[in-house]
């Protein structure tokens, strides 16, 4: 994607510093450009790792590079209040579970997302709830069909800061490459992500994660449909092998937290938790 058409219109704002990557000649649109160098995504630097070389090379340290998600007070509330509503138990911990992604791609089945957060479930003591956009009720009730039924399900009824709420205090999330993976991140929740190889460079940063996808000739398609039809990157990663993953991550033996403290949060502290446990992709862990 070329940073041309973003620059036009800071420049048009007239906005003084405009630096960016670019792989053509920006000419005026750019104060300052980095030649982009990352033409292929397989082992390529994160794209977090990217942006901070960029503002290294105008002279800008990060002193923090771990991702951030501000809670609202207001979101511990009212998410309190969905929860009850939709049959959760509120003296117990959760994982969660969200089988939507924009592109066909990069989705795993909805039913595997469920056996394997069954059996997460069952082995943790912890209860399930299922959360997705309004155009993802169907891949949400597949998920509670994978599930046997056992799962809370929240389909289209939370606002980004609710979301953000309930994966800052779950044990563990189960999604695909999406936003949820990088509100996981940002809030220090662990993440299990069966990931199509779209683009590398947007692996879980900086929390303890698992990646998960089948070794086939045509990874790193970068395409938002499978142009081969069989979808083998995800296809061959089975819910066993992804509960697995999340049990890996899990402390079992550890006491869990309750959903009922969410009342008494208040803001949701960030967690800065080193080491990126992405695997067998390369990760970033500093």
């Amino acid at each position: 994607q070329s940073a041309l058409p973003a620059a036009l219109m800071c420049r048009l704002a007239g906005i003084g510093l405009r630096l960016a990557y670019a792989r053509e000649n920006p000419y005026r649109l750019l104060t300052d450009w980095v030649v982009d160098r990352d033409t292929s995504r397989a082992g390529g630097r994160h794209e977090v790792r990217r942006q901070l070389d960029l503002l290294r090379s105008v002279g800008f340290e990060a002193p923090e590079t771990s991702l951030q998600f501000a809670c609202r007070p207001q979101d511990n509330v009212s998410l309190l209040e969905k929860l009850a509503g939709s049959g959760a138990n509120l003296e117990r911990s959760y994982i969660v579970v969200h089988p939507g992604a924009s592109a066909p791609s990069r989705r795993y089945p909805a039913v595997r997302f469920g056996e394997a957060a069954a059996r997460v479930a069952r082995e943790t003591g912890s209860q399930l709830i299922v959360v997705a956009g309004p155009s993802e009720a169907a891949q949400a009730d597949e998920v509670v069909q994978g599930a046997r039924g056992t799962a809370a399900c929240l389909t289209g009824a939370l606002s980004l800061g609710e979301l953000a709420a309930l994966i800052g205090h779950a044990r563990l999330v189960l999604c695909n490459n999406s936003a949820p993976a990088h509100l996981a991140a940002a809030l220090g929740t662990p993440v299990v992500v069966p990931y199509a190889l779209t683009n590398s460079q947007h692996t879980p940063w900086r929390v303890p994660s698992r990646v998960l996808y089948r070794e086939v000739p045509c990874r790193d398609c970068l395409k938002s449909v499978c142009p081969e039809g069989h979808h083998a990157c995800l296809l061959g990663v089975s819910s066993e092998q992804v509960a697995a993953a999340a049990l890996e991550l899990l402390v079992v033996d550890r006491p869990a937290p309750a959903v009922a403290p969410l009342a008494a949060a208040g803001a949701l502290p960030r967690l800065a938790v080193d080491g990126l446990g992405v695997a067998p992709l390369q990760g970033e862990s500093a």
